[in-house]
């Protein structure tokens, strides 16, 4: 019997599929800015895309702060508690003034699982979705996670080992953290990458792999972490794809998995430099262009009657 939550919430036509709250930005008298990190960058993307007036606030679907009960779907009571321990020893004040915006970044990821179903528009899922929408959604039994982030995955492939159910794709810079020897026996499709990979050879592995994973595991939905710490210039990511490969990236794997009519969900995981919110405004606007995502988008009956995005995917 699922549990009793306040995440999920009935979704109008006239929304946009993409979910998003103020509070994803952390700020905290200025600390924010000694971390590479632009923890601003949603509220970025959002007024970009309201400068092109491609959205407004009400079109927005506001994201809500997931309870302790929620976050047990996936994690264990220990966990938990050894969080809220090293936020009250370590960093009383700055670990409070985090703890809100990560609960609430967990919320997209699993209203937008409810959004996915294949009969319904009703309520809108971010990082470990799947547990949710297996629970919840009607017609929902396979899973496949794309992960193109620059960082080999560790979260997912510790969640879902041994789960049938999860296929797990990930392209990543071999060099880089973390390095997890355990965790990537979970990921059914590896694609390591070397230092400085460029738009053209990692464009064509991004989709000739992706391809090659719809066939050997078709999906009912697809999550897509779409990391932007692959861009050049990024120290911790490695790799050297251009804003304009980024763009391209998206455009792909919207068009190969909304081409085999599959729902997909986008976090926007992890990008370190200030233009990340940039390229990825570009990224929705041209996905819009092209009629990839959209309010009206058709799609299996269902952020994901239609496409949806979100913003942050955190640990």
């Amino acid at each position: 019997m699922p549990h009793a939550t306040q995440l999920y919430q009935h979704v109008p036509e006239t929304r946009w599929p993409i979910v998003y709250s103020p509070r994803y930005n952390i700020t905290f008298m200025g600390l924010e800015k000694l971390h590479p990190f632009d923890a601003g960058k949603w509220g970025k993307v959002i007024s970009f895309l309201k400068e092109e007036k491609l959205l407004s606030d009400g079109m927005l679907v506001e994201a809500r702060e997931a309870s302790d009960e929620d976050l047990l779907v996936v994690h264990t009571r220990r966990y938990l508690n050894e969080l809220k321990v090293a936020a009250s020893t370590t960093a009383p004040v700055t670990g409070a003034a985090a703890s809100a915006p990560m609960r609430t970044s967990r919320w997209p990821s699993r209203c937008a699982a409810t959004h996915v179903g294949p009969r319904s528009r009703s309520p809108p899922w971010n990082a470990p979705p799947a547990p949710f929408l297996f629970e919840r959604v009607e017609g929902i039994s396979r899973a496949t996670i794309v992960d193109l982030d620059a960082h080999q995955g560790n979260g997912h492939e510790r969640d879902f080992m041994g789960d049938k159910r999860v296929y797990i794709m990930d392209v990543y810079n071999r060099h880089i953290y973390p390095g997890d020897r355990f965790a990537k026996q979970a990921i059914r499709r590896k694609v390591e990458l070397e230092w400085g990979t460029e738009d053209d050879e990692y464009l064509d592995k991004v989709e000739r792999n992706l391809q090659k994973a719809l066939r050997e595991h078709p999906p009912d939905v697809v999550v897509y972490n779409a990391g932007t710490d692959i861009l050049e210039g990024d120290r911790l990511g490695g790799l050297s794809i251009s804003p304009q490969g980024i763009v391209k990236r998206d455009e792909l794997v919207f068009r190969v998995v909304r081409g085999r009519q599959v729902p997909i969900l986008m976090v926007t995981s992890g990008g370190y430099q200030k233009r990340t919110a940039r390229i990825i405004a570009d990224s929705i606007l041209n996905l819009y262009s092209l009629g990839l995502i959209g309010s009206e988008c058709p799609s299996v009956s269902a952020q994901n009657s239609d496409t949806p995005l979100l913003p942050p995917e955190v640990p």
